[in-house]
């Protein structure tokens, strides 16, 4: 499974790329995470299905105290992409 998620709030400059990035590799998922220009943060992440849904729970929730997720736009798609490990851009 596939999830692409457009994330908003305070999600830069506290962390958030290197914790998406931990989360990943600890429900060994991969994909990417970036920030963007406007102040969000961008990442696509594929993997197992029950993994994937963890992720997004524990991203829902800020993975540290310093984040403070406002907004999550979640596209899911049944067809992985192939990434090798989950990298920050």
């Amino acid at each position: 499974m596939l999830a692409h998620v457009s994330v908003s709030g305070r999600v830069q400059g506290v962390g958030f790329r290197y914790s998406a990035q931990q989360q990943a590799r600890k429900l060994q998922l991969t994909g990417w995470v970036l920030n963007k220009p406007n102040g969000t943060v961008e990442l696509e992440v594929e993997g197992a299905e029950q993994q994937v849904h963890a992720f997004l729970q524990a991203l829902k929730k800020g993975f540290t105290p310093f984040i403070h997720v406002e907004n999550m736009e979640v596209n899911l798609n049944e067809n992985d992409k192939g990434y090798d490990d989950f990298s920050i851009k």
